[in-house]
């Protein structure tokens, strides 16, 4: 039982913060009132006394009824909802919804015996009114008409089942996992660029036959040095990082004079000659980069070009301008906005204003580099779909930003101050996790009708084939940690995930995109059905899947909606880790918590349980059980004996990697996300290599079920 204060159970249910959970082992554990206190408290609610408690609740009371409608009303297609309309006692209102078409339709009211309240001295009722079934999807408005006037609140339909895509034509495809920074060409700057995703999806979908190929965040990072170099810690998730874009690919490259054209090739020469080759230098490459695209920029563009980058501009709104004006403020004051002087740290100020009216030119050129990048991403969609990929581009979507970064100065209000987002201790990092995002605020989000998740949301899956969401439980409930606390006294803040899981499911709707959540780490059960019933994708990795004994999965209980795989960007890839070498990596860091022999041992008797399964299902031969490669190989087709719809390869399984590209709860102990894609000899490998090496041809023989990949799919060899 947890002794907490009074009243401070019921403020939390209140605000959704968990007050137990059960941990990774089964453990249930209960949140300590200093946590709960803590949480509220950013939120907006003390909590600390007595006295404290009872004002907060009967202010929540008080908003409740002094509220006419409902914030925001969310509801599946099809379903019939009431919700409440509060007006003074005695008096009659009505109530429309606007469709976004324009159109009103009268809502009906129904029986209501709620009594009425005294609130700020006078009676107040509550009336209840229904939404049709008829309500077609999308975002519509209630408007409320009473003697207190016009009161507005939205309603949003959201799809009741997403599933697949109509270009899958609910058949099964699988394609490549890659970190789009690691894949460098001979003309890539220093990293992987979206010209080169292009030509990996011209060789993929027509030597590989593969249906997509899933990347990395490709969100917004810091536009000055030093650049975050996790994709998974932007700062800003709804706008692109332009060190993604290829200089020469941008059309007015070919309008540059000679000069111009011979220097930046120079450029590019230089940076690739100073360079290490052996770690990705995100600083080096954008600073080089950014020099390039100016004179790309100040060449100017003709007519039609100047009138699509202004319906850019129109369409992004004022975030694209205050993402601009925020990239151009961190050359002058750096890339904490929370340490620049005070009259900048809102964008709304006048200091602010002033500087971009001062700044115009610089503010347009990061607002042009943002058209650009949507460009180039367009343009490696395209390429997708005319080499006849199903679903093509899946981009990935973190779970939240830099508390330093964009996002948080544009929408500092949003945002849930001194709190991080992270996880509690578990198998894969037992001393849990920070990781240095600030959660949004539930609360807020609600009163602001979710628009900045479904700008994000609708942005994000703009000219792709698909999302994967990262944390996708994030929808739910977020592990919210204290700073100063730890990641081991934190607990769980829950979202309105109807809401937020419907948004989601309206927009690939609409953008007839795949959805994949992963959902591995802590789930609550449930969690899983609730995604599968809207047709939500869960995520499989082959190393996590096992039965109610703790042996490995049988193929035929694997997920259908899933996107199923042998490993994830969290593990070293196959041979790495077929090697041990995540065990002893975690050891070398400080990370374990039980003996390294131990966990060797433990890690041996998972490998030999899952090669004796390979060998049960008939997929892997006795004599081959101590190659790796062929061991690697076994495990792919291991997952074709799945019912998974989603298949995935990880590039740099097919290239013979070992190395991770990240270790969970490491910083600069370990060089996350600036790994390069090598062989399993350790040399550099390239693109162009990648397209004549024998190995992603066998494994592209397995993924599609043949004994042998042919060279083209309109030929025999």
């Amino acid at each position: 039982m947890n002794e907490l204060p009074e009243g401070l159970a019921e403020l939390a249910d209140d605000y959704g913060i968990a007050r137990e959970f059960w941990d990774w082992k089964g453990r249930h554990t209960l949140i300590p009132a200093e946590t709960i206190i803590t949480v509220l408290g950013a939120l907006g609610v003390a909590a600390g006394t007595q006295a404290e408690r009872d004002e907060a609740r009967a202010r929540r009371h008080q908003d409740y009824w002094r509220r006419v409608l409902p914030p925001c009303t969310v509801i599946r297609e099809g379903e019939v909802k009431s919700f409440p309309v509060h007006v003074p006692a005695g008096t009659s209102v009505d109530v429309q919804v606007v469709l976004e078409s324009g159109e009103r339709r009268p809502l009906g009211q129904t029986d209501n015996q709620v009594p009425d309240t005294q609130i700020d001295g006078a009676p107040r009722g509550e009336a209840t009114f229904v939404v049709p079934e008829d309500i077609p999807l999308g975002y519509h408005t209630l408007v409320a008409t009473g003697t207190e006037g016009v009161s507005q609140a939205s309603l949003i339909v959201t799809p009741r089942f997403l599933g697949f895509p109509a270009a899958m034509r609910d058949e099964r495809i699988w394609g490549y996992a890659t970190q789009l920074y690691s894949v460098r060409s001979e003309r890539s700057w220093g990293m992987g660029d979206l010209t080169d995703l292009a030509d990996l999806i011209t060789w993929s979908g027509t030597r590989q036959f593969a249906g997509y190929v899933l990347i990395n965040p490709l969100h917004a990072a810091e536009p000055t040095a030093p650049m975050e170099p996790s994709p998974y810690l932007p700062a800003s998730r709804r706008f692109v990082n332009p060190i993604y874009i290829h200089p020469e690919s941008v059309p007015e490259f070919a309008d540059l004079d000679p000069n111009a054209r011979q220097r930046i090739r120079r450029m590019r020469a230089t940076l690739a000659k100073d360079s290490d080759p052996s770690v990705i230098d995100r600083n080096g490459s954008w600073l080089a980069k950014r020099e390039a695209l100016e004179l790309v920029f100040g060449v100017g563009r003709r007519a039609a070009r100047d009138i699509a980058f202004d319906d850019f501009r129109y369409r992004e709104g004022s975030a694209l301008r205050n993402f601009a004006v925020w990239s151009v403020l961190c050359e002058q004051f750096g890339t904490n906005w929370q340490e620049w002087p005070e009259e900048f740290r809102s964008p709304s100020s006048p200091a602010v204003l002033d500087h971009a009216a001062a700044h115009a030119g610089r503010v347009e050129f990061y607002e042009w580099l943002q058209w650009i990048a949507h460009t180039q991403l367009s343009a490696a969609q395209t390429v997708a779909q005319e080499v006849g990929m199903r679903v093509g581009v899946v981009t990935d979507l973190a779970v939240g930003v830099s508390g330093s970064g964009a996002e948080t100065w544009m929408m500092r209000d949003l945002f849930a101050e001194g709190m991080h987002v992270g996880a509690p201790p578990d198998q894969y990092n037992q001393a849990g996790q920070d990781w240095g995002q600030p959660p949004w605020r539930p609360d807020r989000l609600e009163e602001v009708a979710y628009a900045p998740f479904r700008a994000m949301v609708a942005a994000t899956l703009r000219r792709v084939g698909g999302v994967r969401i990262d944390h996708i439980i994030g929808l739910f409930r977020l592990w919210w940690v204290p700073q100063g606390l730890g990641p081991k006294f934190g607990t769980y803040v829950r979202t309105n995930h109807e809401a937020m899981v419907g948004i989601l499911a309206l927009e690939a709707h609409r953008a007839q995109a795949l959805v994949v959540g992963e959902d591995l780490g802590t789930v609550e059960p449930w969690v899983r059905d609730y995604l599968r019933d809207r047709g939500i994708l869960g995520t499989s990795v082959l190393w996590f899947e096992s039965d109610e004994h703790g042996g490995p999965l049988d193929a035929e209980r694997w997920r259908e909606y899933c996107m199923a795989s042998v490993t994830t960007h969290d593990l070293p890839p196959t041979l790495g880790y077929l090697a041990g070498d995540h065990v002893r990596l975690r050891d070398d860091l400080g990370l374990l918590t039980e003996p390294l022999g131990d966990e060797l041992a433990a890690a041996r008797a998972e490998q030999a349980a899952w090669l004796q399964q390979l060998q049960d299902h008939g997929v892997l031969d006795e004599q081959d059980r101590d190659d790796p490669e062929e061991v690697m190989l076994a495990l792919h087709r291991y997952l074709r004996r799945t019912p998974s719809k989603v298949l995935q390869a990880a590039l740099v399984d097919a290239v013979g990697e070992r190395v991770a590209q990240n270790q969970p709860g490491t910083h600069n102990e370990y060089p996350n996300w600036r790994i390069p894609l090598r062989d399993a000899t350790g040399e550099l490998v390239q693109l162009e290599d990648i397209f004549t090496a024998e190995l992603p041809r066998r494994l592209a023989a397995v993924m599609n079920g043949l004994e042998r990949q042919p060279h083209s799919r309109w030929s025999g060899e």
